[in-house]
């Protein structure tokens, strides 16, 4: 179990972690979010006893990291997967790291199988791709088979399949009561994995709740409704003082967008006027939607908007997410 209290960082006139309070409880995946420099990588360094805490103290199994005897054996950590010596290969990496916290040699064998890299082992980190660099930091950080996880952005340069594989087994493992704490920038992949979310902005807590119910408290969700007859159901729905809009669907047909309503009561209502539905279902607001909802005012950076007829008139361009490279250089 991780528990933070009153953790604060000061660089100068720079506060980049406010007093945050918050667990990571053993048995679930808590999702780490927050906008660029909100102080996610900041807080997981104090943590880890990599940086000093201005103020507050985090404490692993109750007690701070330094205090931790053999410490890969409780806790494992992803922060820089780039953090490798590049003429050292794969197997030497892990075994060093086994041999300094006395783990047998045959771990390291198991894990570079359990990430995919089996067949690389002995090849130069530094010769290897984005994404197998990111095995190679998961293999560490499991080579202690810890209770506990601290992941960075773990999914970072990885293809489908192996975001998929990392997914699994993050809540496989925290199945099997470990604590994981993980951050990520792909707010959809979280919304599948994360069971908690402690969401940080400007270096404050501003939520900690599971991801269901931050989801539920940050958004709302539409009922959308297709009909003969919208006319009459509009004319109840104005006349029960219910917000809606009119709308068309994917294939140009007439609906009406019910705001902040749940179906049943939809359908009732319809029911109790004798309008035939054709359509009734519920949209609710994703993860992303709620994150931006709520943390908006507390990016550190605005994009603007591009020139008109540019980029899609107005919008940034989507760039290419970097996909997993299995070839080594």
């Amino acid at each position: 179990m991780i528990e933070v209290e009153g953790l604060t960082k000061q660089y100068g006139a720079v506060r980049a972690v406010d007093d945050l309070t918050f667990d990571v409880k053993p048995g679930l995946v808590t999702g780490f979010l927050g906008p660029n420099g909100a102080g996610k990588s900041t807080t997981m360094r104090m943590i880890l006893g990599l940086d000093k805490p201005t103020a507050g103290r985090a404490t692993i199994n109750g007690k701070p990291y330094r205090d931790i005897k053999n410490p890969l054996h409780e806790v494992g950590a992803l922060l820089d997967a780039k953090a490798v010596h590049p003429h050292r290969s794969a197997a030497n990496h892990l075994k060093w790291m086994a041999q300094s916290n006395g783990i047998a040699p045959s771990r390291v064998d198991e894990v570079l199988g359990l990430v995919g890299l089996s067949d690389v082992a002995g090849k130069k980190a530094g010769g290897f791709s984005l994404g197998m660099g990111q095995r190679l930091g998961l293999a560490s950080a499991l080579l202690g088979d810890p209770g506990v996880l601290i992941l960075d952005e773990p999914v970072n340069g990885l293809d489908p399949e192996g975001i998929y594989w990392v997914r699994s087994l993050v809540r496989a493992l925290a199945a099997e009561g470990r604590s994981v704490l993980i951050s990520s920038h792909l707010l959809s992949e979280m919304a599948l994995t994360a069971d908690h979310l402690v969401v940080i902005g400007r270096g404050k807590l501003v939520a900690n709740q599971s991801t269901k119910d931050f989801v539920a408290a940050n958004s709302g969700s539409h009922v959308i409704v297709r009909s003969d007859y919208l006319d009459t159901l509009a004319e109840s729905l104005t006349a029960e003082g219910l917000d809606f809009d009119r709308a068309t669907d994917d294939e140009g047909r007439p609906t009406l967008v019910i705001n902040d309503q749940e179906v049943d009561y939809v359908g009732k209502l319809a029911f109790s006027l004798g309008v035939p539905l054709n359509e009734l279902t519920v949209k609710r607001a994703s993860l992303e939607e709620a994150f931006m909802g709520l943390t908006g005012d507390s990016v550190e950076y605005s994009a603007g908007t591009l020139p008109s007829g540019a980029a899609g008139a107005g919008t940034i361009a989507p760039q290419p997410q970097a996909q997993e490279d299995n070839n080594v250089v």
